[in-house]
C-alpha cells in the first residue's frame, strides 16, 4: 500500500509549444523534465495539448499527426523509467476510433492513466466539438500516493466535473489549460477558480500555455489558489517559465506555495499581447523579419514600435511611400519615428507607379470625374511595392489597419490591407492612441526595442489622415473616433440594437450610418490578414457574419414575439430535471 506523502514538489511548465512541431514539443518537454529533475520535483505538469500545440483545429483529424503525437507521448512515458519525476502530458489521444483531448499520466516507464476532456467548448474562438469526442466524467489519478483531479481547461468552467472529482476522493486539482488572452480574462479565471474551490474545498493549480498561434495569444499567468482562497503561485504573463510549487499537507488539506509575480494588466497587457502575437507569427513561420509602410501616421508608428519590440530593430524595415498629397509634416514624423526606433528606413516615391496606372486607365475612364478610384490607386501602388520588397527579400509585410477602420471598411482592399499579419487588428483607434502614449513611457520587460519615446508626440496629437487628397482628414468620412469607437463597441462586442444605442444618447443617423458601414464591409474583412485578438469579439474566429446579408437594423424598438400567432403545439415541451 502506497503511503500518503505530506509534501509534494510540482514543476509547472508554462511553455510555448509550436503547432504541429511534435518533435520540437517533445524536446521542449524533455528539457522541462530535466530542469524538474535538477530541482527534485515529483511531478511535471504541462498546459493543454502540449505535444500537438493548441488549438490544432482539423490538423488533429490527420491519422499521421495522431500517430506522431502518440509516439511522442509514449517516448516521454519511457523516459520516466529513470526514477525521476512523473509527468502529466497533454496530447490528442485516439481510443476506439475517436479522438480525445487528453491528459496522460506517465510514471515508472509506463502510461499509468489517461483522462479525457469532458466539456468541449464550442463558442467564441473554440470549435472543439468539431474535432474531439467528449470524455466520460473522470475520477482522480493516484500520483505517487496523492489523489489528483485533472480536469482540462473548460472542464472547470462548469461545476459537474470538479464535483465528480471531489466526490471520488481528489485531494487537489491540477488544470492543464489553453486559455487565450483577452481583456478581463484574469478576473474571469480567478472568479471561476474561486467558485470551484468554494464548491469543492480543494486547492487548484492552473497551468496555462503562453505564445501566439495565428490570431490567438496565450498569456500564461499560471497560478495556484489554496482552499482558503489565498494565492499560492502566480507566474508572469507572456513569458516562458518553469516554476517549482511546494505542496504540503496541513490538517488533511494540501497547500501550494511558490513564487508570486506581478503581471501586466489593462493596456499594458494588450500591448504585450500584440507584441507576443506578432513575434510568434513571424518566428514560427520562419520569416527573417518584417517590412511595413511608415506613413507618419499613428497606426503605422505603433506597428513599427511593436515590431521593434517583438523582433529587435535590426529585423524591421520601414518604408515611406510618398505621393504629392504626402505632407512635409508626415515625412518628418516618419523619419523621426524610424530614427527613434533604430530601424532601417527607406523612401520610395510612388508618383511613377500611380501616374502610370492612371495613364493606362485613362482611355477606359475617359469622360468620368476623379473620385475614390484614383485615391485607391495610391494605396494599391503602395501595397504592390511593399509586397514586392517582401517577395525580393523574404520579410513579411505587416499591415497596419486598426479595428475602427476594419469595422467600417475605411481601408483599401489590395492596398493598405496587403500583408501577412496585423498586430493592431483588434485595437480600436482610440486604443491605438492610448497605447502609443503608453509605449512612450513604458516598455514590456521582454521587449527588444529601445527605451523612451519612440513614437513622436506630433504623431499622437495631430488629426488622423490617409493623405489621399488635399487636406483630407479621417473625420471628413467618419464620426470622431471617440464616438465611432463607442458605437462600434456596442455593435460588435455587445450585438446591441440601433435603438438601444440611440437610447444611450447617440445620434440616430450616426448610429445607422455606422451600422450600415459595418455590414457592407464584411467582404473586406474576409480578405484581411489575421491579427492579434485582445477584445471579447474579434473579426474572424469570434464574429462570423455572412457576406451576402440584406438585414438592416432600422433603429426601431425591438418587437416582442406575438405569442397569439404561435400554436400551442408549435414548440415541444421540455422535461425539466432538478438536480
Amino acid at each position: 500500500m502506497t503511503q500518503t506523502p505530506t509534501s509534494f514538489r510540482i514543476a509547472v511548465a508554462q511553455l510555448n509549444p509550436i503547432m504541429g512541431d511534435v518533435a520540437g514539443n517533445l524536446a521542449k518537454a524533455r528539457g522541462a523534465r530535466a530542469d524538474a529533475v535538477a530541482a527534485g520535483a515529483d511531478l511535471v505538469v504541462f498546459s493543454e495539448l502540449f505535444i500537438s500545440g493548441y488549438p490544432p483545429e482539423d490538423l488533429v483529424l490527420k491519422p499521421a499527426f495522431q500517430a506522431a503525437c502518440r509516439q511522442a507521448t509514449e517516448a516521454l512515458a519511457r523516459d520516466t523509467a529513470d526514477g525521476g519525476p512523473a509527468m502529466i502530458v497533454t496530447t490528442p489521444w485516439v481510443d476506439q476510433g475517436r479522438v480525445f483531448n487528453a491528459a496522460v499520466y506517465c510514471d515508472a516507464g509506463l502510461i499509468q492513466a489517461v483522462r479525457y476532456k469532458v466539456d468541449l467548448p464550442n463558442y467564441s474562438v473554440f470549435d472543439e466539438k468539431r474535432v474531439f469526442a467528449p470524455g466520460p466524467l473522470p475520477g482522480p489519478i493516484n500520483v505517487r500516493g496523492v489523489r489528483i483531479g485533472v480536469p482540462i481547461c473548460e472542464d472547470i468552467w462548469g461545476a459537474e466535473v470538479v464535483e465528480t472529482l471531489s466526490e471520488t476522493g481528489a485531494e487537489m486539482i491540477i488544470v492543464p489549460n489553453g486559455s487565450p488572452y483577452r481583456e478581463s480574462v484574469y478576473d474571469e479565471r480567478m472568479s471561476t477558480i474561486v467558485a470551484r474551490i468554494t464548491e469543492s474545498g480543494l486547492p487548484f493549480l492552473y497551468v496555462n500555455q503562453i505564445g501566439g498561434q495565428d490570431e490567438l495569444v496565450f498569456d500564461g499567468a499560471s497560478l495556484a489558489v489554496n482552499a482558503d482562497r489565498s494565492l499560492g503561485l502566480q507566474l508572469p504573463a507572456f513569458v516562458e517559465q518553469i516554476a517549482m510549487v511546494e505542496a504540503t499537507k496541513q490538517d488533511g488539506t494540501w497547500r501550494f506555495s511558490g513564487p508570486v509575480h506581478a503581471h501586466e494588466t489593462g493596456d499594458e497587457a494588450n500591448y504585450a499581447a500584440c507584441v507576443l502575437g506578432l513575434r510568434d507569427y513571424v518566428e514560427k513561420n520562419r520569416f527573417p523579419g518584417v517590412v511595413l509602410g511608415l506613413s507618419g501616421g499613428i497606426d503605422s508608428a505603433i506597428c513599427a514600435a511593436m515590431a521593434a519590440d517583438a523582433l529587435g530593430p535590426d529585423r524591421v524595415h520601414c518604408v515611406m511611400l510618398p505621393y504629392r498629397f504626402t505632407s512635409e509634416e508626415s515625412l518628418k514624423d516618419a523619419f523621426a519615428c524610424a530614427r527613434a526606433l533604430g530601424v532601417r528606413y527607406d523612401i520610395v516615391p510612388i508618383s511613377a507607379a500611380v501616374e502610370g496606372l492612371e495613364s493606362s486607365l485613362a482611355p477606359l475612364f475617359k469622360g468620368t470625374s476623379r473620385d475614390i478610384t484614383e485615391e485607391n490607386l495610391q494605396s494599391r501602388a503602395r501595397g504592390t511595392i511593399l509586397m514586392s520588397i517582401s517577395n525580393k527579400f523574404g520579410a513579411m509585410v505587416v499591415t497596419t489597419g486598426n479595428k475602427s477602420e476594419m469595422s467600417v471598411g475605411y481601408a483599401t482592399i489590395y492596398g493598405d490591407m496587403n500583408g501577412g499579419y496585423n498586430p493592431i487588428k483588434d485595437l480600436y483607434k482610440s486604443e491605438v492612441f492610448r497605447l502609443s502614449a503608453l509605449r512612450n513611457r513604458w516598455k514590456p520587460a521582454r521587449a527588444l526595442g529601445p527605451d523612451g519615446e519612440v513614437i513622436p508626440v506630433n504623431i499622437i496629437v495631430k488629426p488622423p489622415t490617409a493623405e489621399l487628397r488635399e487636406n483630407q482628414k479621417d473625420q471628413d468620412s467618419l464620426p470622431p473616433y471617440d464616438v465611432l469607437d463607442a458605437i462600434l463597441e456596442r455593435l460588435v462586442e455587445r450585438e446591441a440594437s440601433v435603438a438601444s444605442i440611440v437610447a444611450e444618447g447617440y445620434d440616430l443617423e450616426t448610429v445607422k450610418k455606422v451600422e450600415r458601414l459595418l455590414n457592407i464591409a464584411e467582404y473586406k474583412r474576409r480578405q484581411a490578414a489575421p491579427g492579434v485578438k485582445v477584445t471579447a469579439r474579434n473579426f474572424g474566429r469570434d464574429r462570423r457574419y455572412p457576406i451576402v446579408n440584406r438585414f438592416r437594423d432600422l433603429g426601431e424598438p425591438v418587437p416582442q414575439p406575438d405569442m397569439a400567432v404561435v400554436s400551442p403545439n408549435a414548440t415541444p415541451k421540455l422535461d425539466v430535471v432538478d438536480f
